[in-house]
C-alpha cells in the first residue's frame, strides 16, 4: 500500500467544471471529475482484477481531492477488510489504506483472545467428552424404552380391563350363591387394582431413572452453556474494543467511533464490516492529510454475487446500513448535494383516473409517484384519492407498485369492497400483467423465474436472493420484441415480492438483464421502463368480471 495514495489525473481535466456542492453519497449521478478518476482507476484494475466467473467481484471508490498546492487529483479505495487482503498486484495500486491497521494487537485483544481461545477449548473438551454422548444415549434410550413399555402396560390394562368385563356379564347371568357371587366380584375389583398399581409403580421406577439421567446431563451442558455465554460476553467486548479503534473523522477534525456512531441506530451497535466500506476509508484519509474532498462514486468490478445485484462497471451509492451513521458525522460541516429523495418528483404530475364507482377506483399511477406516503413524502396515490373522495371508508389501498413503476392501480372505497377485492388478491383471483424494456437481447422466447427475495437489511430499500431465508417468488415472462440491442417483455407475477420484476429480470439466474432506467439495479435513465399494463378482477359487489388495459409511454 502507497504511503502517499495522492493520484494525478493523466487526462486534460481543465475543462471540466468543479461541482458546487460535494456529493450526497447515497443518491448521486457520477459527476465527470469523479467519472475521469473512476476510469483512471479502472485501466489498472483491467490489468490486475480479472472480469471472470472465477475471481470475486469487488466494489471500488473514488475520492477528487485538492492538495495543499490547490491540485486536483484522486485517492482509491476498494471495500471491504484489506489488511489481509490485498494481493500483489493490488499493491501496486495507490489504494488508501484501511481506518483500522490492525498490524499489532493491543495487550487487551491479546488477553481477551487467549481467554477465549482457552473457552473454546474447554468447549469442544466437554462437547467431545465420552460421557456427555453416553449420558446422551442412555438418556435417548431410557425414553425410548419407556414409551414402548408403557405402551405394553397399558394394551395389557385394556384386555384385563376387556376380560373383567366380559367376566362381569357372565356373573350377572350364572346361577351362583351371594357367597360365591362376592368372591368373584372381589377378585375381578381387586384384580383392577393390581393392574393401576403395577402401572404406577412403573412410571414412578422409569421417570425416576429418567430423571437421574437427565439430571447428569444437565449438569454437564450446563457447564457448556454458562461457558458459550461467557465467550460470547468476551466476543462482544473485544468487538467493542474493535470497533472503538475506528476513529473517524470529519473536515474539522472531530472524532467518533463506531460504538458511538451506531448507538441510535435500531441495532444500537456496527454491523460487520462497518468501517471498511470504500467511502468512509477515502474521506478519512482526506481529512488526516489535510485534502479537500470535492466529488466522489464508488463503482463493482468484476464478478456479480450470488445475491445482490452488482453489475460489473455501475456505479452505485453507499449503503444505508453500514455507512449513513458514519457519513452523516465525517460529511458534517461540509456542503453537500441536497438529498434527491426529500424532494417530490411528483408535484407537478396529474392522477389520471380510469374507472370510478362508489366502490372502488381505478388510476393510471405516474412513474415516480408514491402509491402510499413515505417517511418524508406524503403525496402519494392514497393521499389524493383521500382528498378526493372523503367519504371513502377503510384503507383504500389493496395493492401497490413502486414508486418508479407506472400503471393501472386500484383502491377501495369501502370496507366491503376493501375486504372482498384483499381476498380476490389472497385467492389469486386478480390477473395483472406488465410490459418491460430490459437492456440486452433475449434468445427464449418465453419463460418462468423462481428466485427466493428477501430485504438486504444493510442496504434498504434494495432486495436480494436469498435460498435460506427469502420469500418464494415467481415470475412468467414472454418476449414482445426486441429494439436496438433491448428487449420489450411481458411479464406476469404469480407472487407480489417488492422489486419482484426488478431483481427478477437484473437477476443472474434470471433474466440477467436489468429494466431500462432501473437505478437501483442497473442504470438509471429518463424513468424505469417498467408499466403495470393489464388488471382483471371481479367487481365486489355487482360480481362483473372488470378489465382495464393501459399502453405504457415508451
Amino acid at each position: 500500500m502507497n504511503a502517499h495514495c495522492f493520484t494525478y489525473f493523466k487526462q486534460d481535466i481543465s475543462q471540466l467544471a468543479l461541482p458546487e456542492k460535494f456529493t450526497y453519497p447515497f443518491c448521486y449521478k457520477t459527476h465527470p471529475l469523479a467519472l475521469a478518476a473512476s476510469k483512471q482507476l479502472q485501466a489498472q484494475l483491467a490489468k490486475i482484477h480479472l472480469v471472470d466467473s472465477k475471481t470475486q467481484g469487488r466494489m471500488y471508490g473514488v475520492l477528487v481531492v485538492r492538495n495543499e498546492s490547490n491540485e486536483l487529483g484522486y485517492l482509491s479505495a476498494l471495500s471491504g477488510n484489506t489488511n489481509q487482503t490485498l494481493s500483489k498486484e493490488e499493491h501496486s495500486v495507490a489504494f488508501v489504506p484501511a481506518i483500522h491497521q490492525a498490524k499489532q494487537k493491543t495487550d487487551f485483544e491479546l488477553t481477551t483472545q487467549a481467554k477465549i481461545n482457552e473457552l473454546n477449548s474447554h468447549i469442544n473438551e466437554l462437547e467431545a467428552s465420552p460421557q456427555l454422548a453416553l449420558l446422551t444415549q442412555e438418556l435417548a434410550q431410557a425414553k425410548a424404552n419407556y414409551s414402548e413399555q408403557l405402551a405394553h402396560h397399558q394394551h395389557t390394562m385394556r384386555e384385563n380391563k376387556k376380560s373383567r368385563k366380559a367376566k362381569r356379564a357372565w356373573l350377572e347371568a350364572a346361577e351362583l350363591t351371594a357367597d360365591e357371587y362376592k368372591t368373584i366380584s372381589i377378585d375381578l375389583a381387586r384384580a383392577s387394582v393390581t393392574d393401576k398399581k403395577a402401572l404406577l409403580a412403573f412410571k414412578e421406577s422409569s421417570v425416576s431413572n429418567i430423571d437421574k439421567l437427565q439430571a447428569q446431563l444437565t449438569a454437564l451442558t450446563e457447564e457448556v452453556s454458562q461457558l458459550k455465554k461467557a465467550r460470547k460476553k468476551l466476543s462482544a467486548k473485544l468487538q467493542k474494543h474493535y470497533f472503538k479503534q475506528y476513529q473517524m473523522l470529519n473536515i474539522h477534525g472531530e472524532t467518533k467511533d463506531l460504538t458511538e456512531l451506531f448507538a441510535d441506530t435500531i441495532q444500537q451497535k456496527p454491523p460487520a464490516g462497518a468501517g471498511d466500506c470504500a467511502a468512509p476509508k477515502l474521506l478519512q484519509y482526506a481529512f488526516a492529510h489535510k485534502l479537500t474532498p470535492i466529488c466522489m462514486a464508488e463503482f463493482w468490478w468484476g464478478a456479480q454475487p450470488k445475491s445482490e445485484i452488482r453489475k460489473h462497471g455501475h456505479f452505485y451509492p453507499s449503503c444505508q446500513g453500514k455507512c449513513q451513521p458514519i457519513l452523516s458525522h465525517m460529511l458534517s460541516g461540509m456542503a453537500v448535494d441536497d438529498n434527491p429523495l426529500l424532494e417530490n418528483p411528483a408535484k407537478n404530475k396529474d392522477l389520471e383516473i380510469v374507472y370510478q364507482d362508489e366502490h372502488l377506483v381505478v388510476v393510471n399511477k405516474p412513474a415516480d409517484f408514491l402509491s402510499v406516503p413515505g417517511k418524508t413524502i406524503q403525496d402519494s396515490v392514497y393521499s389524493r384519492i383521500k382528498a378526493r373522495f372523503p367519504q371513502a371508508t377503510g384503507s383504500l389501498i389493496i395493492h401497490r407498485l413502486d414508486m418508479a413503476t407506472s400503471g393501472l392501480l386500484m383502491l377501495a372505497l369501502t370496507e366491503r369492497a376493501h375486504k372482498h377485492l384483499q381476498q380476490q388478491f389472497i385467492n389469486k383471483e386478480v390477473s395483472k400483467r406488465y410490459v418491460a424494456i430490459i437492456e440486452g437481447e433475449l434468445n427464449k422466447a418465453q419463460g418462468e423465474i423462481r428466485l427466493p427475495l428477501r430485504c438486504d437489511f444493510n442496504d434498504r430499500p434494495r432486495q436480494m436472493v436469498c435460498f435460506e431465508h427469502g420469500k418464494y417468488a415467481e415470475t412468467k415472462w414472454q418476449v414482445i420484441e426486441k429494439i436496438a440491442g433491448k428487449t420489450k417483455v411481458l411479464l406476469y407475477p404469480i407472487t407480489g415480492r417488492t422489486h419482484q420484476l426488478r431483481m427478477h429480470c437484473a437477476h443472474p439466474d434470471g433474466l440477467n438483464m436489468p429494466i431500462v432506467g432501473d437505478d437501483l439495479y442497473g442504470q438509471s435513465a429518463n424513468r424505469l421502463h417498467l408499466h403495470a399494463q393489464y388488471l382483471s378482477f371481479t367487481h365486489p359487489i355487482s360480481k362483473e368480471r372488470l378489465t382495464f388495459e393501459l399502453d405504457a409511454e415508451f
